[in-house]
């Protein structure tokens, strides 16, 4: 009998005495293999193998059973080196290749899995493999052996029944799903693989005993089934669990397309959404499977944010904790409190809740999904670290202790040699070290579970007194015990509160909901009663709040966000207290519940590079020819971003100025993208519009008035004018379908105001107004820049250039940028004729008034009256005019304040009333600004600025001899 070679006997010296006794032991019965059949050990044996043996007797029986195939395996250099899944593909099917019944195609199949599995064990054994390295090998070997085993199968039967073929008459095959850790590419060393098996469409076979395609992908299946997982001599393939299939063991083996698609849409239950996370196609029709599991994806991921994940996730791993318990499996890896089952919901939770908005958490692998929601901002990144450290340590665990005798086990073992071997192909030279240091990475997977998962409102049981008593009456109780315990809570109109919350009880939106809707409406109410009776005027904030939750009730995954969320209920009831124009927002979109999550970002909206940063990321999986999705995820960013302003608005986080800033900011980021997306699907169809130097022609957008002007307040419209380059003579589009350049450019510019102002399920974007185009409403929509400079310095009318010292250019090229600047600098420091001009400015002005003021002497418009806001930009309008072409520098900025500290130092106006006129402006735009957010209009008591008016009045006189009575 052989002994082993000196260097082996050397390499076992470095094991504990019960693994060195075990390899020895090993090594013995070997040689005895050996020495029955005549052989000698390999020659070149590597000195790991005392370190592998030891600790896997799966990898030692497969090694005894054939000599001959360890020395083969040795020889390859495959132990050296990672597989490719073309080199799995290739030696699988080689290996199989001259199998020619069944018998010899199980035996085959199960010794090449043996030998694939040992391999791969042994390179992780032997520290040369890392955790990704070898889930991705066990997943691919799996995915060839199941197709290998597909084919085979399909030999079989089609030989006696024919073929199943399409309409089209293309041969049909049998699609098989992976769930679970196949389908996530994540396959443990000794797993079942979960698969569900379809197929395209009904019909029948061609071959002489044709069968119904159902009957002939079950018996397909059946068969596929037999291959993989029958126990011979030589053992089994895979386990297969089919019970994750539409309907479970009471359902067909097989089922179509279209019969799994309505099963999902009408029987699909909560567990299943999460199972079909990680769906994907490992063999047979691939392509059908794909577009199967794409037109899954809305019942998988919901367009909302579904905040109920967490509490159905919460219930299924308690059910599991309670199998756990009931089944013994405390010391369990995978199932007990910190384990692999823990990871996978922290992050599956995320993409069942996000999916639907962020088609970039779709994906498979746990491993993948933690480090996108760090991209995202929804787990820190030392929260992903942990988790991603934490889940390969518990992955390299569950791996070894099936490695040890390929059984599937999660279990910490028992016996003293079990822990021993454990520990020690861990890397750790004793069991209570390596319990250490499993305890601390479990620990630290359990607390990031617990604070995510944990039900943040206490359970009936832990509820105080006043809370259970106010859940009684808010299910069951009269209007007059209501009213008796919103009384107690500080409610000074509790009788009208009482009679609110009965009416929401017994709405229609509230009967016709669900149980489990019901259940979240009956846990959100008493909280939101509590947080309300904490403002100053609870009555107030309750009756806002209630038009918010009577909004969302039909969508009680907005119930959940807020019993799951006492940050967003919070926020929710600060933001109604202070803007009822915030409650309607929030009642209209419920979408921007979302935004409630995070104070830190709801109250720091982002600068103008940050915004155009979220905005990429808000489109960033959305296709250029998507319009509809396009649209809806513009609207959503806007007015979350809105939202953000008028936020930290309220709560006095913003000045004045900003806040125009960034709503101005929110909607050139918009334009921005707008016109990028509006060329980019014109040039696809009809190709750039060329200059006959064969430079693109340029095209771009002017922003006036509140645009121009970076004054932009709530709600505002948008004024502005389109411009494009042009030459002499016609220019078209190179596209095969070609374009004259003008029809190309008005074109764009439809798409673009069609785009801002179309009416989708979130609304529109903005308002946009042309009148201020050359020629207004009679002109056309898009003007070359030559057309427009003509226009501008022979044809416009004074008021027109008024409104050119507030215009901007905001998105589009360079070269139509320059170009409007220049024509924008020459109109305006035209030398003027000063009395003429002061008449003009002066009659546009008292015509404005008398079409657009307000009739009322008892009431002032902030906006249109004497002494307001349009007094104080005709006068600046009027220094502009009349004095640039001496000053240019007052050409340099669009927005009023600047213009007046242009006018102050230039000496034009005296610094006392440009200083006054400055803080008038802000004072009177800071209240429309807070009168919108209130939902009033911009009218106050005609007292009120009686003393701002008269000195605007003054200067308005000093500069134009008269004012409006």
């Amino acid at each position: 009998m052989p002994s082993p070679p000196q260097s082996i006997v050397q390499a076992a010296e470095h094991l504990p005495a019960t693994l060195r006794r075990d390899f020895e032991r090993r090594w013995g019965a070997f040689a005895e293999t050996l020495a029955e059949r005549g052989e000698t050990p390999p020659p070149e044996l590597p000195d790991v193998l005392p370190d592998v043996w030891a600790v896997s007797e799966f990898v030692f029986e497969t090694c005894r059973r054939d000599p001959q195939g360890l020395d083969t395996l040795l020889r390859s250099g495959r132990l050296a080196r990672p597989a490719t899944r073309e080199e799995l593909d290739a030696g699988v099917g080689a290996a199989l290749a001259a199998c020619a019944d069944e018998t010899s195609f199980m035996q085959t199949l199960r010794r090449v899995r043996r030998w694939e599995l040992s391999r791969i064990a042994w390179r992780d054994l032997a520290g040369d493999a890392g955790v990704d390295e070898v889930l991705t090998e066990l997943s691919w070997l799996a995915e060839v052996c199941v197709e290998q085993a597909l084919r085979f199968a399909e030999t079989q039967l089609e030989e006696r029944h024919g073929t199943p073929r399409t309409a089209d008459g293309r041969r049909m095959r049998l699609c098989v799903l992976g769930l679970g850790k196949l389908g996530g590419g994540e396959l443990n060393f000794s797993s079942d693989v979960d698969l569900i098996f379809v197929y395209a469409a009904g019909g029948e076979t061609d071959g002489p005993r044709p069968l119904d395609h159902q009957q002939y992908f079950i018996r397909l299946g059946q068969r596929l089934i037999k291959l993989l997982a029958e126990l011979t001599s030589d053992g089994f393939v895979y386990r297969v669990d089919m019970r994750l299939r539409p309907f479970g063991d009471a359902g067909p083996l097989a089922m179509s397309f279209t019969a799994a698609e309505d099963y999902y849409q009408t029987h699909g239950r909560e567990w299943e959404r999460y199972a079909l996370i990680k769906a994907r196609a490992v063999a047979g029709d691939l392509e059908g499977g794909g577009q199967l599991i794409r037109a899954l994806q809305p019942f998988v991921y919901r367009r909302y944010l579904d905040y109920g994940v967490f509490q159905a996730l919460r219930e299924m791993k308690e059910l599991i904790n309670q199998e756990a318990e009931r089944k013994g499996r405390v010391n369990n890896v995978k199932l007990s409190p910190g384990g692999i089952r823990e990871v996978e919901f922290i992050g599956q939770a995320f993409q069942l809740i996000r999916g639907g908005r962020d088609a970039g958490l779709r994906l498979r692998g746990i491993r993948e999904v933690l480090c996108r929601l760090v991209e995202r901002g929804l787990l820190p990144s030392w929260a992903e670290a942990q988790l991603q450290e934490a889940y390969a340590f518990l992955r390299r665990v569950e791996n070894r202790l099936q490695m040890a005798a390929d059984q599937q086990t999660h279990a910490l073992p028992a016996e003293e040699s079990g822990r021993l071997r454990l520990a020690w192909s861990m890397g750790y030279g004793d069991w209570e070290s390596f319990r250490a240091a499993l305890a601390g990475q479990m620990r630290r997977v359990h607390e990031h579970f617990e604070q995510i998962f944990a039900a943040p409102q206490a359970d009936e049981d832990e509820r105080d007194g006043g809370e259970r008593r106010f859940a009684r009456l808010w299910a069951r109780g009269t209007a007059e015990e209501l009213a008796a315990m919103l009384n107690e809570l500080g409610y000074t109109q509790a009788e009208a509160a009482a009679r609110q919350l009965i009416d929401l009880r017994d709405s229609a939106a509230c009967r016709s909901l669900t149980e489990t809707g019901r259940e979240r409406l009956d846990r959100l109410m008493p909280l939101l009663v509590q947080a309300a009776a904490g403002q100053d005027r609870p009555d107030v904030v309750l009756e806002r709040v209630l038009g918010v939750i009577q909004a969302i009730a039909r969508r009680s995954v907005y119930l959940a966000l807020l019993v799951e969320s006492p940050m967003a209920l919070s926020q929710l009831v600060k933001l109604c207290a202070a803007s009822p124009w915030i409650t309607r927002q929030l009642a209209r979109l419920p979408l921007l519940l979302d935004e409630l999550l995070d104070p830190r970002s709801l109250y720091t909206p982002p600068d103008r590079a940050g915004l155009s940063r979220e905005l990429e990321l808000a489109l960033r999986d959305t296709a250029v020819d998507d319009l509809e999705t396009l649209m809806d995820r513009l609207r959503h960013f806007k007015e979350a971003q809105v939202l953000k302003v008028a936020a930290a608005d309220v709560m006095g986080a913003l000045p004045l100025m900003r806040v125009s800033d960034q709503l101005t900011w929110i909607a050139e980021a918009i334009l921005d993208r707008v016109l990028a997306t509006a060329r980019a699907q014109l040039v696809e169809r009809h190709g750039e519009p060329r200059l006959h130097d064969g430079r693109a022609a340029g095209f771009g957008i002017v922003g006036y008035g509140k645009l121009g002007g970076i004054e932009l307040g709530y709600g505002s419209d948008l004024d502005v004018v389109f411009l494009y380059e042009s030459e002499e003579g016609a220019i078209s589009t190179d596209g095969e379908r070609p374009l004259d350049g003008a029809v190309f450019f008005a074109r764009l510019a439809q798409r673009i105001v069609h785009m801002l102002t179309a009416y989708t399920a979130a609304g529109t974007l903005y308002e946009v107004d042309m009148r201020l185009r050359p020629s207004g409403a009679s002109g056309l929509l898009v003007s070359s820049l030559r057309a427009f400079s003509a226009y501008q310095l022979e044809q416009a009318w004074t008021w027109e250039h008024q409104a050119l010292v507030r215009a901007r250019f905001i998105a589009g090229t360079r070269e139509v940028a320059e170009a409007f600047e220049s024509v924008r600098s020459q109109t305006l420091a035209r030398i003027r004729e000063p009395n003429e001009l002061r008449r003009e400015v002066r009659e546009m002005r008292e015509r404005m008034w008398r079409e657009l003021g307000n009739a009322a002497s008892q009431r002032f418009d902030l906006k249109k009256d004497p002494g307001g806001i349009a007094d104080i930009e005709f006068l600046v309008q009027y220094y502009v005019l009349a004095h640039a072409h001496e000053h240019p520098e007052l050409l340099r900025y669009t927005d009023n304040i600047r213009i007046l500290e242009g006018l102050s130092a230039a000496g034009l106006i005296d610094a006392a009333d440009a200083d006054f006129l400055t803080d008038a402006f802000r004072t009177l735009r800071d209240r429309i600004h807070a009168s919108t957010l209130q939902a009033e209009p911009a009218l106050v008591d005609a007292g009120e600025y009686a003393a701002l008016r008269a000195e605007v009045g003054r200067i308005w006189r000093a500069c134009f001899g008269t004012g409006q009575d």
